[in-house]
């Protein structure tokens, strides 16, 4: 039989995740059922999202089992097949990541076109993260031509996406919120946005007046906290906010206060919602059908980072956590 690795949690974390939460363990491959694929896996992908199934709370996925593998995007080659519409040799994405051999239902996986563009982007432009900024700029809080974008965690997988396609859309001015000078740079120089904030450089309100002293149109959240809160002093009238993610506070032990202000948004006349990207789903192929010219073109430009193996895999997600990416965090298998 077929060797594989995988990573399971070990224990629950409270606060931080570190090292010790995570197993590295040894296991075989068993052989398809009918109906059934087995996937060797050549990538996978490292989420903030991961960080809330770490708990055992109710969520809308299930939490990671103790003991058991975790799971999510990953994208490999077919091996072994039971199943007629999925061959050997296929690409497919699913989602049993975190294991270097996967054995599923074929209904399960989605074969993609690498002659399309290269596998590792069905993780990234061409994925959930992708389709997450379409969503988020198209139907949460739309752009309009004219409008001031705001963006925080804009270096990260799915900001890095979120501003360029904003200008697409007809915005007139993109600013983007990062930690460090080298992110900021970034910012401008590769992501096209016309103004970069450092978070960590100051005040995060003063550098947001500065770079939009009229105010914004739509703020796509990644972050929470202060940024969610400078947001909607800064949001004009019939102003739109994305709730993407709120990753300052996953790591939290108690409760975490919403925004002071966030009653301030009424007399605004503004917007502000959350989104499952499971439910825009059904944008796909109208995403990946605008997207793949865009990175066929140069026009979309995105980044990777990078690691090394199934063994590096709990790492590379701390450091995602920790904002040690740009652009997509993923794990070469």
């Amino acid at each position: 039989m077929t060797a594989s690795r995988e990573i399971r949690l070990a224990a629950r974390p409270v606060g931080e995740p570190a090292p010790q939460h995570f197993e590295l363990v040894e296991t075989t491959v068993p052989e398809p059922e009918e109906g059934q694929i087995v996937v060797r896996n050549t990538w996978m992908s490292v989420d903030p999202y991961m960080r809330e199934r770490m708990d055992d709370v109710e969520s809308y996925l299930p939490p990671f089992q103790l003991g058991a593998p975790m799971d999510g995007s990953a994208v490999g080659e077919v091996v072994a097949s039971r199943s007629a519409g999925v061959p050997v040799g296929a690409t497919v994405v699913h989602f049993l990541g975190w294991r270097e051999y996967a054995v599923m239902d074929a209904a399960a996986a989605t074969v993609v076109d690498t002659a399309l563009a290269p596998a590792e982007a069905y993780l990234g432009a061409l994925g959930t993260t992708g389709l997450t900024a379409y969503a988020a700029l198209t139907e949460v809080a739309p752009v309009r031509q004219g409008d001031v974008v705001l963006v925080s965690a804009a270096a990260g997988a799915v900001g890095s996406i979120a501003g360029q396609l904003a200008r697409k859309l007809g915005a007139t001015r993109v600013i983007g919120s990062a930690g460090g000078p080298l992110k900021a740079r970034k910012l401008v120089e590769e992501f096209g946005y016309d103004a970069a904030i450092d978070y960590r450089a100051g005040s995060l309100a003063a550098q947001l007046a500065e770079a939009a002293p009229d105010g914004v149109d739509v703020y796509v959240d990644h972050v929470g906290g202060d940024h969610l809160v400078a947001a909607i002093d800064a949001l004009r009238h019939g102003g739109r906010i994305a709730l993407v993610g709120a990753i300052s506070t996953y790591n939290a032990t108690s409760p975490v206060p919403g925004p002071s202000n966030l009653f301030s948004l009424a007399a605004k006349d503004a917007n502000l919602r959350g989104m499952l990207i499971n439910s825009y789903f059904h944008l796909f192929p109208e995403w990946i059908g605008k997207a793949a010219g865009w990175l066929a073109d140069g026009s979309l430009h995105t980044e990777l980072t990078v690691a090394e193996g199934i063994a590096q895999a709990p790492a590379a997600f701390l450091d995602m956590m920790r904002g040690g990416n740009v652009g997509k965090m993923l794990v070469r298998l």
